[in-house]
C-alpha cells in the first residue's frame, strides 16, 4: 500500500453532512483524499515522508466555500480608503481625513465601508466630507455597496444638481431645495460613472491577491464571485486570468457574469462565449464562468428592496413605495428561460419578498419550457420571504444562498429597516428554518466586503440567531435557527453543490480533492453561543497547506 503524503489524526472529522465522526484519520496522497482510516490502523499509511498532522482534539472539515462574495472589490477597498473599521460617523470622517492627508498624490479619494446606521436616516451628508477634503473629489461606497457618499466637488464634477432627476433604479437624497445632500442610493451612484476614475489594473490584481490571502486564513478554499462584469475584457476577468497565468490563484472560483439590468437577451450570446472561452483555456477546475448574476432588487435599509407590501414612513403610515424591481417582472421569465436553456446558472440577488416571488416565478416559467435542468439556480440574501414561497424552493430545484451573519438583531436592521416595514415583518426575517424544514438546498456566503467573510461567525449566528454578547431574542424566533451540522453543510457541501463542484469538493471522501480546513476548538464541542470562538489552524488546497495560524496564538488570524 502506498503511504500517505499527509495524515490528519487525533480529532473529529466533519465529512460535509451530518454529525462529525470520531476515531477516524484522513489520509491524503498527492492532491486527493486517499482514505478515511480507523485510528487503530494508521501504521500502514505512515511512511518515511508522511507528514502527520495532529488535530489535538480539533475538527477536520472540508474547506469552506463562499457562495456569494466580492473578493476583488473587497480587496481593492482594503488598499484604498477603508472605512470598514470605523465604529461611528466621527471615526469614518477621521479615517477619510487621515487617508487624504497621507495620500496627497491621489486626485480622487476612493474607497468604502461606511455603515448606514452611523448616520441619521442612514444617509451621510456631503458637508461632512467637505470639511475634511474640500479640494479633491471624494466617492465612498457604503458597507453594503448599495449607497454612495460623495462630497460637493465630486457632485459638481458629475454635473448633478437640484434639477437632476432620480434614475429609474435609484434615488438621490436631497436637501430642502432639492440639491443633492450627499448620499446616492443604488443606480444613482452610477451618475458618477462618467467622471469617476477607473481602477488601475495593477490595483485590481493586488486586490484579488490580498482578498485571497485573507480568505485562506479564514478556511475558505473556493468561492463564487458574485459580480464579474464586462465579459472577457472586464477588470475581474483580466485579474483572474493573470492570476491563472502566474500561478497565484490558489482557490477554486466560479465567476457570475453580471446581467446589465437595463439590457435584454442580446447580452446572452456574449456570456455564453465568455463561458466557453474560459472553459477552453483549460482551467475549468480553477476558474469557470458558468453563472449569470441577476440583481432583482435593492436592500431594505434604503427602502429599495422589492416588497409585496408598502414601506411605512417614520410615523408608521403606509407610503406608496414598494421598493424597486430592477428587472421588469414581466420580462424576467423570458430572460431566465433563455439563460437556463443555454446551460448557464442564474444567481439572483433577491432580498425583498416580491423579488423572491418574481425570481421563483421566473424559475417556474423556465421549467415549464425547458423541463428539469441541472442549472442549480440560486437565490441569495432572502431577507424577507413569505412562508408559502419557502415551500417552492425544493420543487423548483432552487438553492437558498444564505448570508447568515445578517440574521440577528443589529442597529442597521433595528433602526433603519424594521420600523419601516409592516407590523409582524420581524417574524419573516431570513427564514432559514422554514427553508430547511421545507427541503430547500442550502448554500452559504458572506457578501464580503458587505460583512465579515469569516464563516465561523456566520455559522454561529445561523445556529443562534443572536450576535455574540447581545441579549436580544433570536431574530424571527428559535424556529428559524439551524443546527450546527446543517449550517456547516451549507458552507461546505451546500455551496459545492451550488457551484457545480460537489463531484470533487465539499466533502471529506475518498477521491475528492484535499481542500480541507483544521478548526480548533472543534465547534461541535462548544456551547452553541461560543461557536464563533473556534478558529482556523490550517487551510489546505489540493493537498498543499496554504495557511497556518501563527504560533502561540488562539486569536483569529
Amino acid at each position: 500500500m502506498q503511504s500517505a503524503d499527509v495524515l490528519f489524526t487525533g480529532g473529529s472529522v466533519f465529512a460535509g453532512t451530518g454529525e462529525p465522526v470520531r476515531g477516524m484519520a484522513v489520509a491524503v496522497i498527492g492532491q486527493h483524499i486517499a482514505a478515511l482510516v480507523p485510528e487503530t490502523d494508521l501504521d500502514s499509511w505512515i511512511g518515511g515522508n508522511t507528514r502527520v498532522v495532529q488535530l489535538n482534539g480539533g475538527l477536520l472539515s472540508p474547506g469552506f466555500q463562499d457562495g456569494h462574495i466580492h473578493p476583488i472589490g473587497g480587496g481593492v477597498e482594503l488598499l484604498m480608503c477603508n472605512l470598514s473599521e470605523a465604529g461611528s460617523a466621527a471615526a469614518a470622517v477621521a479615517t477619510v481625513k487621515n487617508y487624504a492627508d497621507t495620500h496627497p498624490e491621489e486626485p480622487w479619494i476612493l474607497g468604502g465601508g461606511w455603515s448606514m446606521d452611523h448616520f441619521p436616516g442612514g444617509s451621510p451628508l456631503r458637508g461632512l466630507l467637505d470639511e475634511v477634503v474640500p479640494d479633491r473629489p471624494v466617492l465612498l461606497l457604503s458597507r453594503d455597496h448599495h449607497s454612495t457618499w460623495a462630497n460637493s466637488l465630486a457632485i459638481q464634477l458629475a454635473g448633478i444638481d437640484a434639477g437632476t432627476t432620480d434614475p429609474a433604479d435609484g434615488r438621490i437624497e436631497r436637501e430642502a431645495d432639492g440639491a443633492p445632500a450627499g448620499t446616492f442610493h443604488e443606480g444613482a451612484g452610477e451618475l458618477f460613472a462618467g467622471v469617476r476614475p477607473a481602477t488601475d489594473p495593477e490595483i485590481t490584481y493586488r486586490g484579488l491577491l490580498r482578498a485571497q490571502d485573507d480568505l485562506l486564513a479564514l478556511g475558505v478554499t473556493g468561492w463564487q464571485d458574485a459580480m464579474v462584469a464586462g465579459g472577457e475584457s472586464g477588470d475581474a476577468n483580466v485579474a483572474y486570468r493573470r492570476a491563472l497565468a502566474e500561478g497565484t490563484l490558489q482557490a477554486h472560483v466560479v465567476g457570475a457574469q453580471w446581467w446589465e439590468r437595463d439590457g435584454g437577451l442580446e447580452q446572452l450570446e456574449s456570456m455564453v462565449a465568455c463561458r466557453d472561452a474560459a472553459a477552453a483555456a483549460g482551467h475549468a477546475g480553477r476558474y469557470s464562468l458558468g453563472t449569470v448574476k441577476i440583481m432583482v432588487d435593492g436592500v431594505a435599509e434604503n427602502a429599495t428592496a422589492s416588497m409585496l407590501t408598502p414601506y411605512r414612513d417614520q410615523n408608521g403610515h403606509d407610503t406608496c413605495n414598494h421598493g424597486i424591481s430592477f428587472i421588469d417582472a414581466a420580462k424576467l421569465p423570458a430572460f431566465v428561460t433563455a439563460i437556463d436553456a443555454a446551460g448557464l446558472q442564474v444567481h439572483f440577488h433577491a432580498l425583498g419578498d416580491k423579488a423572491v416571488r418574481d425570481a421563483l416565478d421566473a424559475l417556474d416559467a423556465a421549467r415549464a419550457v425547458n423541463g428539469e435542468t441541472d442549472g442549480r439556480h440560486q437565490l441569495a440574501h432572502l431577507q424577507i420571504v413569505q412562508e408559502s414561497d419557502t415551500e417552492r424552493f425544493a420543487p423548483l430545484g432552487a438553492v437558498a444562498n444564505l448570508q447568515a451573519l445578517w440574521a440577528c438583531h443589529e442597529d442597521q436592521l433595528d433602526d433603519l429597516t424594521l420600523p419601516f416595514l409592516q407590523e409582524g415583518a420581524v417574524a419573516r426575517q431570513y427564514p432559514f428554518g422554514d427553508l430547511a424544514k421545507n427541503g430547500a438546498r442550502l448554500a452559504a456566503g458572506s457578501d464580503w466586503p458587505v460583512s465579515s467573510a469569516n464563516p465561523l461567525e456566520a455559522i454561529d449566528i445561523a445556529v443562534n440567531r443572536i450576535s455574540p454578547g447581545n441579549d436580544a431574542p433570536p431574530l424571527g424566533g428559535p424556529q428559524q435557527c439551524l443546527d450546527l451540522a446543517t449550517a456547516m453543510a451549507a458552507y461546505t457541501s451546500g455551496t459545492a453543490y451550488a457551484n457545480h463542484r460537489d463531484h470533487d469538493t465539499g466533502y471529506v471522501r475518498e477521491g475528492y480533492l484535499a481542500n480541507l480546513v483544521v478548526l480548533d476548538p472543534d465547534p461541535f464541542s462548544l456551547p452553541p453561543e461560543k461557536i464563533h470562538q473556534s478558529t482556523v489552524v490550517s487551510t489546505w488546497i489540493d493537498g498543499t497547506q496554504v495557511y497556518s495560524r501563527p504560533a502561540n496564538t488562539n486569536e483569529e488570524p
